[in-house]
């Protein structure tokens, strides 16, 4: 259930200003918090709720603590202390009052980002980016089209560490399942420990004994499985019920355990589709062939870059051609905006000739080098090429920038969607920051 809240205007912290202050109407909170559209967004956190049942948290305060956590860098527990020391943040979260107790549960924000979802993020980015656009803070100018890797929070993956992970988590459930059952089953963890550990202290791993310890883990594994499928049968036999969640690992755990022997009979290093991490099982290696970073896991991402901001249109946990999107890109585009944009300018591999062909007839100037002969006005043309170019680097920059200030190069959630979600929050987190340098520039326009 959700209760709306009554908004109307009156003096905020009162109990701080006894002889007639306020607060600082040029402070960056307050400033932001025009942007933000709070009572059209109300309406869409409270279809996300159940019309029975305890009242869910204010709107306000979990948009403006997860807004500030993105901006911030912080984690729930430091933005949740953050808030309770700083009035401004506080009016930000919709507070009138000073607040120096517990303002809620740190969990309290992971299960509403559940509960909201992606949909509900993508929502928050439209209705904002639909002010910036009235408020002339957003304009419709040409495009710049990028494509990154956004690295998920795994532990740098190797087959015998991967192959570990997945035994201890078939040990705990073999015990606590035997426990259930009344049978006592030997699992040979201690054993199976020692001899990880011992393989992951060697400084040198030589090629034999890589597959020697390969061999022990998928043994020790194999075992295992065996004996949590028995054990999770005969408990469905007495009426026990067996969590979903429990049967996907389970499944995520049968699927390494056969890929890894595959390798290992064949003597490869690749196979199709190939789990990098147990936690994670939907992350995939991406090849970049970057210095010191040949090889990605996470995310990659199609994104936009339009006067100053960035927008995130395609995410895919696999290595996508970025080329195909061209088409998605400048629908996007329309459905933001509502036309195309004036030009399009990425790196030469998005210029291929349907993509041109397809730029042409939408009346979009394209930022590529002309295919075939020098034309004769190639002078004119390739000076606005050149800048054109110039000006894509301002992508990459926002790239660097988000990686570095707003917390993109590890995307720590792990729920259903948690990576478009973290993804998302980063980028909208940049954009208002870019919002607000431009507010201290030009005035708002209401």
């Amino acid at each position: 259930m959700y209760k709306y809240q009554d908004r109307n205007t009156k003096p905020l912290f009162q109990e701080l200003f006894p002889f007639g202050g306020k607060l600082d109407k040029e402070n960056r909170w307050l400033k932001v918090a025009e942007i933000i559209p709070w009572k059209e967004l109300e309406g869409v956190y409270a279809a996300r709720h159940a019309k029975r049942g305890r009242p869910a948290k204010d709107s306000r305060l979990i948009v403006g603590l997860l807004a500030i956590k993105h901006m911030t860098e912080l984690s729930d527990e430091e933005v949740l202390q953050s808030v309770r020391e700083n009035p401004y943040q506080q009016a930000f979260c919709g507070f009138d009052q000073l607040v120096t107790d517990k303002i809620l549960d740190p969990s309290t924000l992971t299960k509403q980002r559940r509960r909201l979802g992606k949909g509900f993020f993508e929502e928050l980015e439209k209705k904002v980016y639909e002010v910036l656009i009235e408020k002339k803070l957003l304009k419709a100018k040409g495009m710049y089209v990028d494509a990154t890797v956004f690295p998920e929070s795994i532990k740098y993956p190797n087959d015998v560490g991967l192959l570990n992970d997945v035994r201890e988590w078939l040990v705990k459930r073999i015990k606590g399942y035997g426990e259930k059952a009344g049978e006592k089953i030997r699992t040979y963890c201690r054993r199976a420990k020692q001899g990880f550990l011992n393989f992951a202290r060697k400084k040198v791993k030589q090629k034999k004994t890589i597959r020697k310890a390969q061999k022990q883990m998928l043994q020790y594994v194999r075992r295992n499985l065996e004996q949590v499928r028995g054990l999770v049968g005969k408990l469905e036999k007495r009426g026990e019920v067996i969590g979903e969640k429990v049967r996907q690992r389970l499944e995520v755990a049968g699927e390494i355990y056969e890929q890894q022997k595959t390798m290992y009979k064949e003597k490869v290093n690749r196979i199709k589709d190939r789990i990098v991490s147990f936690a994670r099982p939907y992350v995939r290696p991406i090849v970049r062939g970057k210095t010191g970073k040949e090889v990605e896991f996470g995310s990659k991402a199609g994104c936009v870059h339009v006067d100053g901001f960035v927008f995130l249109d395609h995410l895919e946990h696999r290595a996508f051609a970025e080329e195909e999107f061209v088409k998605k890109h400048v629908e996007t585009y329309k459905e933001r905006f509502g036309k195309v944009p004036s030009s399009f300018t990425a790196d030469k591999k998005y210029g291929t000739k349907n993509n041109r062909e397809y730029l042409e007839k939408e009346g979009i100037r394209v930022g590529f080098k002309a295919l075939g002969r020098k034309r004769k006005d190639a002078e004119r043309s390739g000076r606005w090429l050149k800048k054109k170019q110039r000006e894509r680097n301002r992508i990459e920059g926002d790239f660097g920038n988000g990686k570095e200030h707003y917390g993109l190069d590890r995307v720590l959630y792990s729920i259903e969607n948690g990576s478009e979600i973290w993804i998302r929050l980063g980028l909208l987190g940049m954009n208002l920051k870019t919002a607000l340098r431009k507010i201290q520039l030009k005035p708002l326009v209401c």
